[in-house]
């Protein structure tokens, strides 16, 4: 641990891998939190894999088309966004099964993706990292981005947070109360896929599942508050990144794989301990 500390001070792309870590907890716990109590994580996969099609598209009209001021996050942005639209839109106005459309769009998304990328010439390397995660890939443009967008997730969190409350534990009450129901779940959808970009910059696409809902999963073992609950997954997200880019970086390990194996890990421990606590208490 110390030659990882020593290493952040001369390695200024493993440092920009630490605060983009950081970056990413913040979401992770506050929104992840809400996919965990409103239990959307299956939505949230959806939008994840769905991804795929603006990351492909992306790319082909960097490379292909020239269009070089593309960036893949950009694409993957409003993929998700998209994506998280449509979900919410057609399960909500077209009354058709939540189920059913995610499926539809999971598969759709990743088609369109994998066409783009095979008609896009030159390496894939990038894409691999987008794949299964490289935070030390962060540029410092990405920087920005991820701690913007963070800012933008928080504030909305917080002037949202009591209908927020509302529509994740009781919805039905919420709607009689006159709270706007379907538009605050469209905007938990939207911050959803904002999430889901954050995360996919450090451990991909294929594991931004497990660092979307394990650390609050995690939390919610041990308290039952919510605005606790994200406190301490935000703190277990950043601990993960962390902890999980100092051992990739001992043993050589891809930095995306090792965040969401020790987040797995936690998590086991946590069910371990929390079942113990229980017992004794009895």
């Amino acid at each position: 641990m110390i030659s990882f500390i020593e290493a952040l001070r001369t390695n200024p792309l493993l440092f920009s891998a630490v605060i983009a870590g950081f970056a990413a907890s913040i979401v992770s716990g506050i929104i992840g939190s809400y996919v965990v109590v409103k239990r959307i994580v299956f939505i949230c996969g959806s939008i994840a894999h769905s991804v795929l099609a603006g990351i492909g598209l992306a790319f082909w009209l960097q490379r292909a088309q020239g269009i070089s001021w593309i960036s893949p996050l950009y694409g993957a942005l409003i993929a998700a966004v998209l994506s998280a639209w449509l979900i919410g839109w057609i399960s909500l106005y077209y009354r058709q099964r939540e189920d059913t459309v995610i499926a539809a769009l999971w598969s759709v998304g990743m088609a369109v993706g994998v066409i783009f990328i095979t008609q896009t010439p030159g390496s894939n390397v990038e894409l691999s990292n987008l794949l299964v995660g490289n935070i030390l890939w962060v540029s410092q443009t990405d920087l920005t981005v991820l701690f913007t967008l963070d800012f933008f997730v928080f504030i909305v969190a917080l002037l949202f947070h009591k209908r927020f409350l509302a529509i994740c534990f009781d919805e039905e009450q919420a709607r009689l109360q006159g709270v706007p129901v379907n538009t605050l779940y469209m905007l938990l959808l939207i911050l959803t896929s904002i999430a889901i970009v954050l995360l996919i910059q450090v451990v991909g696409i294929i594991l931004v599942m497990t660092m979307l809902t394990i650390p609050a999963a995690i939390a919610n073992l041990f308290t039952v508050r919510l605005s606790r609950m994200m406190i301490i997954a935000v703190l277990l997200s950043a601990l993960f990144c962390f902890v999980g880019t100092a051992t990739a970086y001992h043993l050589d390990w891809p930095s995306g794989a090792t965040i969401a194996l020790i987040a797995g890990l936690a998590y086991v421990v946590g069910l371990f301990f929390s079942r113990l606590l229980r017992t004794s208490a009895v």
